[in-house]
């Protein structure tokens, strides 16, 4: 048991590897419950638990959630039943991937937080001013990482259309088609019993496709999420002062600005066309996987032109 302690230990001291963090802190959470579940339903205590589940999940009356604000955050790191949790992670694990290798760890967690935060933004705004859900008020509250896991799917399918999954009994899909799926099915059940779970999903669909086509045009919606990350981290992490003589100093400032230029230049440097449709071409012949990380990044340069 102290094994596994060490690894997911090891799993969050480690750098650019958020698919594996989201993925643990879901796991972890769903775990807890159980757990919390088991002890409280053996103790003939179930009150307990759904106390704390409604501290958890988003309730659909914005009343009650004024009460409770911090639920727009936490209800989508909590899941009810394997199946729920499993898919969810699964999906995560699949997309995130791309979008983690092609955009770095940090872009991929906004997108996350975002689709996540869009889900329950759109799921309140819904069930208080449309007529048709509010009978269902009182008693419906919104739970899961779908929303989030959505806004990741659309992402990595507009950042790359033509990029390949292989789908048991069917083989070969590309992104965009994956994505347009999801989109059908959820706009097929905005009016069935899980009509707030597939709002959310459509929301986080609607980040991950604009987030992407932002950054492609030169800004970035993840910035508040970056300042907001790099305000805590300043605060959990300390670093020891370096004390360094003023003329090593000086000269280090020196060489630092001279690199500094010289990785700026060679950063801005544009593929030509026919780069473009040969790594294109190596994509159709031997899927995204085969690309080198050089090659994955010429062609985000491209898309950004």
């Amino acid at each position: 048991m102290s094994s596994i302690f060490d690894d997911v230990r090891g799993e969050f001291s480690k750098t650019n590897n958020a698919v594996i963090k989201l993925i643990l802190t879901n796991v972890i959470v769903f775990v807890a419950i159980i757990i919390l579940y088991i002890v409280f339903t053996i103790a003939q205590y179930p009150h307990y638990y759904q106390w704390v589940m409604d501290q958890l999940s988003l309730p659909a009356s914005f009343g009650a959630f004024l009460y409770k604000p911090w639920t727009l955050l936490t209800n989508f790191f909590v899941h009810q039943g394997p199946f729920h949790v499993f898919f969810n992670m699964l999906s995560l694990y699949w997309f995130g991937q791309v979008l983690e290798e092609y955009l770095g760890s940090r872009r991929l967690i906004a997108i996350f937080l975002l689709g996540g935060l869009a889900g329950g933004v759109l799921f309140l705004t819904m069930y208080n001013l449309v007529p048709y859900f509010q009978p269902e008020l009182a008693n419906t509250s919104l739970i899961g990482a779908s929303g989030a896991v959505f806004a990741v799917i659309l992402g990595a399918a507009t950042l790359l259309p033509e990029h390949t999954f292989f789908v048991f009994l069917i083989g070969p899909v590309r992104l965009k088609y994956i994505a347009a799926l999801c989109i059908i099915i959820t706009m097929a059940q905005l009016v069935g019993p899980n009509a707030g779970g597939n709002l959310a999903h459509l929301a986080g669909a609607m980040v991950g496709f604009g987030f992407i086509k932002s950054l492609q045009n030169g800004y970035d919606w993840g910035k508040p999420i970056y300042t907001i990350g790099e305000f805590f981290q300043k605060i959990f992490t300390s670093k020891p002062r370096i004390q360094v003589p003023q003329r090593a100093r000086a000269t280090t400032s020196t060489t630092a600005r001279h690199f500094s230029q010289k990785s700026e230049n060679a950063s801005v440097i544009i593929p030509n066309q026919d780069e473009i449709d040969a790594i294109l071409d190596k994509i159709s012949k031997s899927g995204y996987e085969s690309l080198t990380r050089e090659e994955k990044q010429k062609l985000y340069k491209a898309s950004q032109q």
